[in-house]
This record gives C-alpha cells, structure tokens and sequence, in this order.
C-alpha cells in the first residue's frame, strides 16, 4: 500500500515562507537540503508524519504563475474560532469562516488564508471526515 509522505510548492523567499507556515501551521524545519540551482526545506510538525516540501529555485525573483490547475492544501484544528482569532491577530489575513452543510447536517467549517507566494490553505475544524 502506498503511503503519502509530502506535498511541494515553490516559493521565493525561503525565510518569509518558512516563517509563515511556523506561524500558522506550527510547522518546522525537519531537513534543509541545499544544492547548486535549488534548496528543499521539508517542514512537518508533531500532528502527523506528512511534510511539506519547500522548494526555493535560485536565481527566481519573480513571482510563481499558479495557473489554474491549482486547487488548495488542507489542515484541520480543533478550535477553528480560536485558530482565525490566532490568524488574525499574527496579521495573516485569514478569510471569515464558512459553514458548509449538506441534507441539513454540517459537513465542514472552514477558512482560507493565503501563503506569501499565493497559495490558499484551507483551515478546517475537526469534524466528521475531517480529522
């Protein structure tokens, strides 16, 4: 059987991005590989064994073109209220909660917020599939 082990997003500022998800994902820096052209920083915390790959090209100062094929990433936490007050009270500009509902039973509470490089990260309350 497979197993997940990471997800990758290009970034140009290693520090800026590093810091924002340590902020507000409580992700830190596992490994820090550094090669000629690029470096990969895998980031990960105590909540699962799944990391995500930061992936700083050299020579890059413009901004990424996320296309339209892009969809979002997914945490969840177990306070949503307490997580958007965290969020915007560290100045990352998180988007209102939405209650997502299906035959009348809550399915999601969530919220986006967007990385530095543009990437939307969804932010869920643990809950039904979502834990």
């Amino acid at each position: 059987m497979a197993k997940a082990i990471h997800a990758m997003v290009r970034v140009l500022e290693e520090a800026r991005s590093v810091d924002f998800y340590r902020t507000a994902f409580g992700l830190d820096v596992a490994e820090r590989l550094d090669f000629d052209d690029f470096t990969l920083i895998y980031l990960r915390n105590a909540e699962a064994d799944f990391e995500l790959e930061l992936t700083v090209n050299k020579g890059t100062d413009t901004p990424y073109d996320l296309g339209n094929a892009y969809g979002h990433m997914a945490f969840c936490v177990d306070d949503l209220d307490a997580e958007h007050a965290r969020f915007e009270s560290a100045g990352l500009s998180p988007r209102k909660i939405v209650e997502f509902n299906r035959d009348g039973a809550l399915l999601a509470r969530f919220f986006f917020v967007q990385d530095p490089d543009g990437y939307q990260i969804e932010v869920l309350q643990r809950h039904g599939r979502y834990q």
